[in-house]
């Protein structure tokens, strides 16, 4: 019995399940600025897929690659559900905002 596929699934599932909160946390604290860390990081992570003898962990590597770079468009999207009041704003942010609008 080969379990490789049931495993990678699983990984797969958890991964996009810790980077569903990640991703809304990334946007309220560092706006949509942040999407260059998850380039980079993306990019890496893909790199490393090629270099890992296992297969579980090379797909590992390369799902994690996908997720980050998936995670671009989310936390654009994510931006957008913020302005239209799906999700919390941060207050700081506002704060921020009004300061540079009095300059």
């Amino acid at each position: 019995m080969n379990l490789t596929g049931i495993i990678i699934g699983l990984v797969t599932f958890a991964i996009i399940g810790v980077f569903h909160p990640i991703v809304i946390q990334c946007e309220y604290h560092f706006t949509q600025k942040i999407w260059p860390v998850f380039l980079v990081f993306g990019i890496l992570s893909i790199a490393a897929s090629f270099f890992v003898g296992n297969t579980i962990g090379s797909a590992a590597f390369g799902v994690l690659g996908w997720v980050l770079l998936w995670s671009i468009h989310e936390i654009k999207e994510q931006s957008s559900r913020v302005e239209k009041g799906w999700f919390p704003s941060n207050p700081k942010r506002k704060q921020e905002q009004k300061e540079t609008t009095k300059v």
